[in-house]
């Protein structure tokens, strides 16, 4: 893997992958239909990269403790409520860190090739 990735692409492509907007995602069910999401995410916040680094730690080191197998934090991420608000928390930075202006250009991007 590149030094660069994961970049903000990556991140853009699994939210998708689940319907895009995922901003109210803690409210949705406590059912473990986002539970592959957030093993991919997690997956994700582990590796170094540019725009790893301009998510905030304490995202970063849940995801971790989670690989490390850390029982406490693997214990509160097992809860889909909780693993939930984590995914929900983290669409809305990669949101505001440069993820609405790229759906924006997709979306026009799409429109234009209409």
């Amino acid at each position: 893997m590149s030094p660069t990735k994961p970049d903000l692409q990556d991140y853009l492509q699994l939210f998708r992958q689940y319907g895009g907007d995922l901003t109210g995602l803690y409210r949705a069910p406590d059912d473990d239909r986002y539970a592959l999401l957030f093993e991919q995410v997690a997956r994700l916040l582990v590796r170094p990269s540019p725009f790893n680094l301009r998510l905030p730690e304490p995202l970063r080191l849940a995801a971790r403790r989670y690989r490390d197998g850390h029982q406490p934090t693997v214990a509160r991420l097992r809860e889909p409520a909780n693993r939930n608000f984590m995914l929900s928390e983290l669409h809305d930075l990669v949101m505001l860190k440069g993820g609405l202006a790229a759906t924006r250009a997709r979306k026009a991007d799409d429109t234009e090739m209409a």
